[in-house]
């Protein structure tokens, strides 16, 4: 067996139901899980009739890797758009490649750039972080080195706090834009000096993007975005992960893409025709009708800040929480160990949360998750306000 696995740690939400083995929540009260960021809003019915309409052919032909043109045709039309890039300046025969979502993405490239032959390999991710990315950096043989996010530093990564000798050995760096758990979002100045880094050290950047179409008032800034305004429009060193998860209320889909530089693109190609992860037909096609449309996009974006909105009103005066700038996530102090609240909160109210801890890892003397939860309001937004009354009634009778 591969001795890497060892390392692995229990994933967040194995960790959440030992947590919760032994407590019985209160039958009275209906069960309300925001632990998990899996989107609750409905998957628009255009979507559900490309694909059934597909599945009529989609099933009886094998898919190819690389996908359907008319996808990645969609998808680059999409990226163009979104983020003000140069017309044509995505090739979608070179620089798209379409995803079974994006966490089998994210895992797969690290196995697939990580040159393990060269000393020490080293994956530089946020922390807190998606625990993918950990993952991926063990069993490809590389070293998780974990950047603090925390409040002094508005919950970006700290990046200047990394030495210089870890961004010698570094490999590929996991960036988080809007940040899961905290909402954070890194601005364009960041994203070039990471670009100038990159050049600096020769290592590459894999941006996860996947919660970009959910924020507050401005559209967050994208990695290939910074690439074009530096005016690299080849890309170089720089790949970008999108997903119709959370955009498109599509989690069950399973469709995402990869995008960026040509020939990083080309040998993950080469590396995914190995791992056998070609998009189902049927998903292609939804996922066509998906990236072409924004009205809906616009609307689920609505719904999420009407939730915020009466969500922060109701837990604001009893909790220190600070309303994010993009993704679907509260990051609150707890007034006790956060393991401690969750089990709490669960036990007396049936409300499931996840604490911050099972997110992070101790790093430079510091765990950036001890003493926090994440909230994911992912919830019908009477279900969120429901939740927030009786969490405001939690702290105020036991704080």
């Amino acid at each position: 067996m591969n001795p890497a696995l060892k390392l692995l740690q229990s994933y967040p939400f194995e960790k959440l139901a030992k947590l919760k083995k032994n407590s019985v929540a209160p039958s009275h009260l209906s069960a309300i899980n925001l632990s998990i960021g899996e989107p609750r809003h409905a998957t628009p019915d255009f979507i559900i009739s490309s694909m059934t309409t597909a599945l009529v052919d989609g099933i009886s032909k094998y898919p190819n890797t690389l996908g359907l043109k008319s996808l990645r045709i969609s998808i680059a039309h999409w990226l163009m758009q979104r983020f003000i890039l140069p017309k044509e300046s995505l090739n979608p025969n070179t620089q798209i490649l379409p995803v079974n979502g994006t966490r089998e993405a994210l895992f797969a490239f690290a196995q697939c750039v990580i040159n393990r032959h060269q000393p020490d390999p080293v994956v530089l991710m946020p922390n807190p972080f998606y625990q993918i990315y950990e993952g991926a950096a063990l069993l490809a043989g590389a070293k998780p080195f974990y950047i603090n996010c925390v409040e002094k530093t508005h919950f970006q990564p700290d990046f200047a706090a990394v030495p210089d000798s870890l961004w010698s050995r570094c490999q590929l760096l996991y960036l988080c834009s809007p940040n899961n758990p905290t909402g954070s979002v890194l601005d364009m100045s960041t994203l070039q000096d990471l670009i100038e880094r990159a050049d600096k050290y020769d290592f590459i950047i894999a941006a996860d993007e996947c919660y970009s179409e959910i924020y507050d008032k401005q559209a967050p800034v994208g990695l290939l975005q910074a690439c074009a305004t530096l005016g690299r429009l080849d890309y170089r060193r720089c790949v970008v992960f999108h997903s119709l998860s959370k955009r498109s209320n599509a989690p069950g889909l399973r469709s995402g893409f990869v995008a960026g530089d040509a020939e990083i693109i080309r040998k993950f190609f080469l590396y995914r025709t190995y791992h056998g992860s070609a998009m189902p037909l049927a998903v292609q096609e939804a996922s066509i009708v998906a990236w072409a449309d924004e009205v809906h996009v616009q609307d689920n974006r609505a719904l999420y800040q009407q939730k915020y909105e009466a969500v922060m009103d109701i837990l604001t005066p009893v909790l220190s929480v600070t309303r994010p700038s993009a993704g679907f996530y509260l990051w609150p102090l707890t007034p006790i160990p956060d393991e401690e609240f969750a089990r709490k909160l669960f036990e007396q109210q049936n409300i499931t949360v996840l604490p911050g801890s099972f997110l992070s890892r101790h790093s430079v003397g510091v765990n950036p998750g001890n003493n926090r939860i994440r909230i994911a309001l992912v919830e019908p937004l009477e279900k969120c306000i429901e939740a927030a009354q009786r969490m405001c009634t939690f702290i105020k009778y036991n704080f």
